[in-house]
């Protein structure tokens, strides 16, 4: 089987107007097509001139390069993972349960404890960034990262199961300059049961 060379836009697993009315299609739609689309296309276009330069033994500004490659590939393998725990809102079981459940309360107490941190972690993210709830492997502990632009404070070998995307493009359209808003709309179109089968698979 023919290894993958480049990253593709992947398919939304519900329609533009699918998170309606805590997101608009014009949102969604630009959001996914546009700016998404954009770092599937840098990042294929740094790994073009890669294999160029490799292949016609040109010289290349190696720091420059994967500074904007990094910043590419972020945006798209965290936007990849942000559609995935959206769901429309009829959808939504409102709380996760299994062993993710388990786990979040074990570590903050309560689901509404984390929601909160989680919550602020998003809105207190300096510029343009992520919120991200992440799993450590040698601790057995959930924690949350809060990560600047795609790439910046990210905890190495730590494994994402949630994000939350607060660039203005994110929301700007639906929501102006109200992060807190978009933040708190959030948890009405969170995905539970991918993000807690995604954990399951991480641990068993």
């Amino acid at each position: 089987m023919e290894v993958q060379k480049f990253y593709v836009l992947p398919k939304l697993p519900y329609d533009y107007k699918g998170l309606e009315p805590f997101m608009s299609e014009e949102q969604l739609r630009i959001h996914h097509t546009k700016h998404h689309q954009a770092y599937v296309n840098g990042a294929n276009n740094i790994l073009q001139k890669l294999d160029k330069a490799h292949k016609e033994g040109l010289e290349i500004d190696i720091k420059a390069t994967l500074k904007e490659l990094s910043w590419n590939i972020g945006g798209h393998l965290l936007h990849s993972l942000f559609w995935e725990n959206l769901a429309p809102p009829s959808t939504n079981t409102k709380m996760p349960g299994g062993l993710l459940g388990d786990v979040i309360v074990k570590e903050f107490g309560s689901l509404e404890r984390f929601k909160k941190e989680f919550s602020q972690a998003a809105i207190s993210v300096e510029g343009s960034g992520w919120a991200a709830l992440t799993y450590c492997m040698q601790t057995s502990r959930p924690l949350i990262m809060q990560i600047e632009k795609h790439n910046t404070n990210v905890y190495p070998m730590f494994r994402i199961l949630m994000v939350l995307d607060v660039f203005e493009h994110a929301y700007y359209i639906d929501y102006k300059n109200d992060r807190a808003k978009f933040v708190e709309n959030f948890w009405n179109i969170i995905n539970w049961d991918t993000i807690a089968k995604r954990f399951e698979e991480l641990v068993k």
